[in-house]
């Protein structure tokens, strides 16, 4: 269940004065970290709209990213069916582990389909760099013909590549259509997540 500020009191605190919340990036949905919550931290966590634990080391309220900056920003929070335990969905501002991996649990603890998300994000890192030295950036340079034409060509080829019966060949035209799909959107100021919303919507 999606908890607000108003059904917080919904958490059952009774069983452990600490309770477990695992974060997990919005976009991408990888598991970033676990920690501890108490009520305080749970408040805090709605009034700050940043990840905030209670420390069982320090024995304090900490807010993530409190020193590094790497905050976590809450997009929403859930409790389990038992009430005793969290999931807090954030957006990470940097990376989320001390020791600059993605996530704490190590960057090989990713869903496969998570990378996609990863890729939106350096096609945006890339917007604005130099088009002489990043192939990404020169198609943000151009006309918008110019990706609009790269989409239609990339989906001829996927069509091809499957007429033939070449699943080498497929993989490989269809990763570059889903890349110059996303440049498309980005520059349609659309993204992935909203095609994913459009296909939900139709599965309902």
């Amino acid at each position: 269940m999606q908890l607000t500020k108003d059904t917080l009191s919904q958490v059952d605190f009774a069983k452990s004065e600490l309770i477990p919340a695992i974060v997990q990036d919005a976009r991408s949905g990888v598991i970033l970290m676990q920690g501890f919550m108490n009520q305080d931290a749970l408040a805090a966590t709605f009034d700050k709209q940043k990840v905030t634990f209670y420390s069982r080391s320090k024995e304090r309220l900490w807010t993530k990213g409190e020193t590094s900056e790497n905050y976590l920003e809450v997009v929403s929070v859930h409790t389990d069916c038992d009430y005793d335990s969290l999931l807090v969905l954030a957006n990470p501002l940097g990376p989320t582990c001390h020791l600059g991996t993605q996530s704490c649990f190590g960057d090989d603890a990713k869903p496969s389909l998570s990378f996609l998300a990863e890729l939106e994000q350096v096609i945006v890192s890339r917007k604005d760099d130099d088009p002489s030295k990043s192939y990404t950036a020169s198609l943000f340079a151009k006309d918008l013909s110019r990706s609009c034409q790269k989409v239609g060509e990339e989906g001829v080829e996927v069509a091809l590549a499957a007429m033939k019966h070449d699943n080498d060949e497929l993989t490989n035209e269809s990763a570059d259509l889903l890349y110059h799909l996303t440049v498309l959107l980005q520059r349609q100021g659309l993204s992935l997540a909203d095609v994913v919303s459009c296909l939900q919507g139709r599965h309902k």
